[in-house]
């Protein structure tokens, strides 16, 4: 029997920028039509309350599914809305948290009931995370733990089918984990000192760069970026971090190892605690690094000891997820169309001219 296209539109919500496109849920289904935005949030908007950062980021939402339809990309908001959000979600769909997003504080956000009433279509609002564990879910039989390392730093378990949350989206939080217990910790956007992201993030290598150069001029006059003529460290990016890791640059390699050191052994608490033997890699800074990352992390995982694992063991255990930035928007197609109990679930359903399977380098 053929199924008829059913298009529905998704989008990805970060601390930067807004993805959106239209997923086929139909058995061959794809994902097409994407673009993106800047995020209405507190990049965009520095000085505004979270409560109007919301209202901005809720009014975005609604445009841009709008256009999605209107555009013909897709059915649009016409059969489905699903969201992939960066924060804390309920399992009604209440955005709990958004530090990336509107900063720190505010009240809870019911995103799905409010945008159910606003477009009067069915709508599934995720953390971001969970969302694109479920793009991952077709190629990984085992469970595995999707750590991203971007603005922030975030995971997501998923085991016996599903992501493993309590009812209030509790769960796949380690960027808030508290490492530094120090008065002069880097602070997270959260609010809080010295959490797992505010380190190992993105964001958290780069201050930790700079850092290091204040401390050591002579040191970072060496280094790479500075020969290629970013001699003011004050103006480094996070791309020109990447490119030097990559590059073998022993100045900023040796600061990224530095960060490394407590996202290794929140893995290993991870594994210890619920024995999870698969992590892959993803995000816009872990990805830009690319294997080098990986490598760099496996070395600090063997030098801290994941018990009763092998080096071997170690080292196949972690692996870079593809390197596009379209894992949210596919992972919530597949959720979509679960949720609307099409095809039996997210297995069935493969990307146009794309292998879903995560690739060990």
């Amino acid at each position: 029997m053929t199924t008829p296209t059913a298009d529905v539109t998704v989008m990805d919500v970060g601390g930067t920028t807004l993805r959106v496109g239209s997923f086929d849920t139909s058995a061959t289904g794809g994902l097409h039509g994407v673009r993106r935005t800047r995020v209405d949030g507190m990049v965009a908007h520095p000085g505004d309350s979270v409560a109007g950062i919301q209202r901005r980021v809720v009014e975005q939402i609604v445009r841009e599914a709008e256009r999605q339809h209107d555009t013909g990309a897709g059915s649009g908001p016409g059969r489905a809305l699903g969201i992939a959000f960066a924060g804390p979600v309920g399992r009604d769909g209440t955005v709990l948290g958004a530090p990336t997003v509107w900063g720190e504080g505010g009240a809870p956000l019911p995103l799905q009931e409010i945008l159910s009433a606003r477009l009067s279509v069915p709508v599934v609002v995720v953390n971001d995370l969970t969302a694109a564990a479920w793009r991952y879910a077709t190629a990984e039989p085992a469970p595995f733990c999707l750590l991203t390392v971007s603005s922030g730093i975030g995971n997501k378990v998923f085991r016996d089918g599903d992501v493993l949350l309590d009812a209030e989206g509790h769960g796949g939080e380690l960027g808030h984990w508290t490492y530094d217990r120090s008065p002069d910790a880097p602070l997270c956007d959260c609010g809080g000192r010295g959490h797992l992201g505010a380190i190992a993030s993105g964001r958290g290598v780069l201050a930790a760069v700079k850092r290091a150069a204040a401390a050591d001029p002579l040191g970072y006059a060496g280094s790479s970026p500075a020969r290629a003529g970013t001699t003011d460290p004050g103006s480094l990016t996070n791309p020109e971090v990447a490119a030097a890791v990559r590059s073998g640059d022993p100045f900023v390699t040796a600061v990224l190892r530095s960060t490394l050191v407590p996202l290794a052994a929140a893995v290993c608490a991870v594994f210890a605690s619920i024995g999870v033997r698969r992590y892959v890699l993803m995000g816009g800074f872990a990805l830009a690094v690319g294997a080098r990352y990986r490598e760099l992390l496996v070395e600090e995982l063997v030098g801290q000891g994941c018990f009763g694992l092998t080096a071997a063991q170690v080292d196949a255990m972690v692996v870079l997820g593809a390197e596009d930035d379209d894992h949210g928007l596919i992972g919530m197609g597949r959720l979509v169309a679960r949720r609307l109990g099409e095809h039996g679930g997210p297995r069935e359903h493969e990307e146009h001219g794309r292998t879903e399977r995560v690739t060990v380098p």
